[in-house]
């Protein structure tokens, strides 16, 4: 039987001898490069709180944008209802007029008619049969809003159908007529400016106050400007 050498086999290799030294080393070097991993790994992950940004604050219409955004869907509405059908290009000052009048119908306002015995009067006694309108204030408002809503989308000034001679003609008469009828009136009242009443002075204010110079004084004055 041949016995192999361990020189001669294959699967046999020589051992590498490692000191105790050298695996002192190795270890210190696996401990500075976990540790430099780390920090390369926590400098490249941001803090989460430092990045979250906060959301802009929402800012809510007002009740004036609400209330002319309504208005102006009550007016595109109408016009899609109307027989026949308007486009906003083709409304005038009289479609606005027949929109103002379609708005009487849902008016909370008693208005008196010249055979009513309580036309004129601004608190009646009892119930009557005169119709509701819509107030003159609230329609002069209604308009404004529809006026500049009618801007912002896309109209010219100088074509807008709210501001139409006619439909200003319109709310003049409607606030007359409302006036007369109802007892009210829409002047405004004009204030009085404020009279200035002047402050009397203290006694020692006046004996402080210096004395308007005399004649005599003057005239020394100007002689003595001759020499």
């Amino acid at each position: 039987m041949d016995l192999v050498s361990p020189q001669n086999n294959p699967n046999d290799y020589p051992s590498r001898i490692v000191s105790s030294s050298t695996i002192a080393t190795m270890a210190t070097n696996n401990n500075s490069i976990i540790s430099s991993s780390s920090n390369s790994s926590a400098t490249a992950t941001p803090n989460s709180s430092s990045t979250t940004m906060t959301p802009p604050p929402s800012t809510t219409p007002s009740r004036y944008e609400n209330q002319k955004r309504r208005d102006w869907n009550t007016f595109c509405q109408y016009l899609r209802n109307h027989r026949p059908p308007l486009s906003l290009s083709m409304c005038s000052g009289v479609h606005v007029l027949e929109f103002l009048r379609y708005l009487d119908q849902f008016g909370k306002t008693k208005v008196h008619n010249q055979t009513c015995p309580f036309y004129g009067l601004p608190n009646p006694p009892a119930p009557c049969p005169c119709p509701l309108r819509q107030a003159w204030g609230s329609l002069d408002a209604l308009i404004g809003r529809l006026r500049a809503a009618y801007e912002e989308h896309g109209g010219r000034p100088e074509g807008n159908p709210f501001g139409a001679r006619a439909v200003r003609i319109y709310l003049r008469e409607v606030r007359d007529f409302q006036a007369k009828a109802r007892g009210v009136s829409y002047e405004k009242k004009r204030k009085r400016p404020k009279l200035k009443v002047p402050v009397p002075s203290s006694p020692q204010q006046q004996s402080s106050a210096p004395t308007p110079p005399t004649l005599a004084d003057a005239t020394a004055a100007s002689e003595f400007s001759l020499f």
